[in-house]
């Protein structure tokens, strides 16, 4: 028997812990049962959804499977809903099941909705599946049973291969309903009734209950059996706990209040699987990873003991949880070693009271900016908006008084109003309206238009672009003192680009830099007074070309850069001082002047002097280029050229 997990990535950097693990419990389970590989061979298949969906349905019918399971996330369900109709046309004898956050709260639904699909599995999966790879061994070899006269042959043989799943706990599946059964329905013409139904008539929904979460130490390493170079440029996603200690209205991890700890021996063997592999980043999927200090604290001390310089690991933290000692071995990690990602949501404590989320944002903003001094952590900090009792204001103190605590990333999402969330049931209290099709965006509420909400789309873009980039720190530190708010810069950027109609464009980094240049031309630096004005477009020009060549040596230079032609004695007299003293570029010995100007860039600025950008040094966190100011060089090449006509 055949059977394939398949995954529908977002992205192609993404992989699919689901369908690892649940393939490396179910073999382990077939084989203390006694089934080998030549019983059932379990396969994976990882697709994205900027695949074609003809080449994915290809693809699977050349695997010629016999059953197929798919996970199911709001950012999938939609394409694998497509493929699973399709599936059956050109597999009709395959079984098709449906697991995930995105079915196991509405598995009725789905089975009603979609035909093709036969079975789904709700919550924790690792051992609903291997019990049902076992019933489908025992069941391979039974022959057709019919349960008696009064039930047709055809309806005894589709049914077949489902008798005995309502033992399995964590199941919902269709069995077709008895000849005596189908004389119960309504005496109407099947022509008159739609296909869902008429269906929905001839099939029981078999749902079998919760089942008991797991041991988190039984589900054995999922990365074990895998080839890891085929994950060379993904990232590896690892979890040391399950469940969240926190009651969230609209996160579905809240259902799950139990949390299970895997234990540390094992964590510490896998985490040296992957810094042996030297992975580029593993994503911990802890929903709060730092709920038990010690478990955190045991990690985090390996981490730091067993770095292997390449590896960068991501949390999901409650930053007002740490206490001193682990901001202290925090402190101690390398550079890019490891990046944080903490929750807000919100700064409105009305809004934090309604959605249940226990928060101190005041110790918040203490941690982030302790964390920020030392300089060696990312920081990423999530808002969202459209949550309850926060209206446009109070969403703009929101978004700059997170802005304030500086964070690398500002990660503003939208409310999802996700099946099975408390928030789910706040939906008429609130007033919320949301997209009828994943990811079931928000829309409106009682404190939120949908104007409002378009506005906040534009922000998210701009903050995207601008910030989270990391391309425009400088430029951004200027012009957030041309504005009151963080937020109203930010507005003023979205509405020049509505404007001159570059939403929806696809921009070169260039261009962003031109964009910035062209809004400052009309819109900023308009002083009565020329000379001021010049003087300040001077200094945003300057802004402009540090951030530009911080991250490389373009060779395309922007229309407002200066002309290097004036500039060019002078620089090449300085790559040359620099062949034989080193002065500014110690680390590049042995390289000549030509050299030196192809790993370097000497860039005039508006009051005489200079920044030297030195590419092969570069910042371990942010990755720029290591920038130093050097003194007006053209008056002194002036004068020592001078003092030579003089000799």
């Amino acid at each position: 028997m055949k059977i394939l997990l398949a995954a529908v990535n977002a992205k192609y950097i993404h992989s699919n812990l689901g369908i690892y693990s649940l393939k490396a419990y179910g073999e382990k389970m077939l084989a203390q049962w006694g089934y080998g590989k030549e019983n059932v061979q379990i396969g994976l298949a990882e697709y994205t959804i900027n695949h074609q969906l003809e080449r994915i349905l290809q693809d699977i019918y050349l695997r010629q499977p016999d059953v197929i399971g798919f996970s199911c996330y709001i950012w999938n369900i939609s394409y694998i809903k497509a493929l699973v109709a399709d599936l059956k046309k050109v597999l009709p004898q395959v079984k098709i099941w449906l697991g995930g956050p995105e079915v196991s709260y509405c598995a009725e639904d789905i089975l009603r909705e979609e035909p093709g699909a036969d079975l789904v599995m709700k919550g924790e999966g690792e051992e609903t599946f291997a019990q049902f790879l076992r019933f489908l061994m025992e069941n391979e070899t039974e022959k057709p049973a019919y349960g008696g006269l009064e039930q047709k042959p055809e309806a005894a043989e589709k049914n077949r291969w489902t008798k005995g799943l309502e033992h399995i706990p964590g199941l919902v599946f269709r069995r077709q309903k008895s000849q005596s059964m189908e004389g119960e329905t309504p005496d109407l013409p099947r022509v008159l009734l739609s296909a869902a139904a008429s269906k929905a008539l001839l099939h029981d929904t078999i749902d079998t209950g919760v089942r008991p979460v797991m041991d988190m130490n039984c589900i054995p390493f999922p990365y074990a059996f895998l080839d890891m170079e085929q994950l060379a440029h993904r990232i590896i996603y690892y979890e040391s706990s399950r469940g969240c200690p926190f009651s969230c209205a609209y996160c579905l991890s809240s259902i799950d209040k139990s949390v299970r700890l895997r234990s540390l021996e094992l964590v510490k063997e896998e985490l040296s699987f992957f810094l042996k592999a030297k992975v580029p980043q593993v994503k911990f999927v802890d929903r709060t990873f730092n709920c038990q200090k010690s478990h955190a604290m045991a990690i985090w001390q390996f981490i730091r003991e067993n770095d292997n310089g390449v590896t960068n690991f991501h949390f999901e933290i409650a930053a007002d949880l740490l206490d001193c000692e682990e901001l202290k071995l925090l402190s101690t990690m390398r550079p890019g070693l490891i990046q944080l990602e903490i929750g807000v949501q919100s700064t409105n404590p009305s809004t934090l009271a309604a959605i249940r989320r226990k928060t101190d944002i005041e110790k918040i903003r203490a941690v982030t900016q302790e964390i920020n001094s030392w300089n060696n952590i990312h920081q990423h900090l999530d808002l969202i908006a459209g949550l309850p009792k926060e209206d446009l204001e109070s969403f703009k103190n929101s978004f700059n008084e997170v802005y304030s605590m500086k964070p690398e990333q500002l990660q503003l999402g939208f409310l999802k109003v996700l099946s099975g969330s408390y928030m789910e049931e706040m939906v008429p209290s609130c007033g919320l309206l949301y997209a009828s099709a994943p990811p079931y965006e928000v829309f409106s509420t009682r404190w939120l238009s949908y104007r409002d909400i378009l506005e906040l789309k534009e922000i998210e873009e701009m903050v995207e672009i601008y910030y989270n980039s990391r391309q425009f720190t400088t430029v951004l530190a200027m012009l957030e003192r041309e504005f009151s708010s963080s937020y109203e810069m930010f507005l003023a950027l979205a509405a020049f680009y509505r404007k001159k109609g570059y939403f929806g464009m696809n921009h070169s980094r260039l261009a962003r830099y031109e964009i910035l240049w062209e809004m400052a031309a009309e819109e900023l630096f308009l002083e009565t007074d020329s000379s001021a004005a010049e003087y300040r477009r001077d200094r945003f020009r300057d802004c402009l070309m540090t951030d530009l060549y911080l991250r490389e040596n373009i060779k395309s230079r922007p229309s407002f850069a200066r002309d290097l032609n004036r500039y060019r004695d002078e620089i090449r007299s300085f790559f040359k001082g620099e062949e034989t003293t080193g002065r500014y570029l110690p680390d590049h010995q042995g390289y000549d002047s030509r050299q030196l100007a192809k790993m370097a860039h000497l860039e005039p600025m508006g009051d005489g002097t200079f920044l030297l950008f030195d590419y092969k040094n570069r910042d371990p966190l942010t990755y720029n280029a290591r920038a130093v100011e050097i003194g007006d060089i053209c008056k002194e090449h002036r004068y020592k050229k001078c003092q030579r006509s003089k000799i």
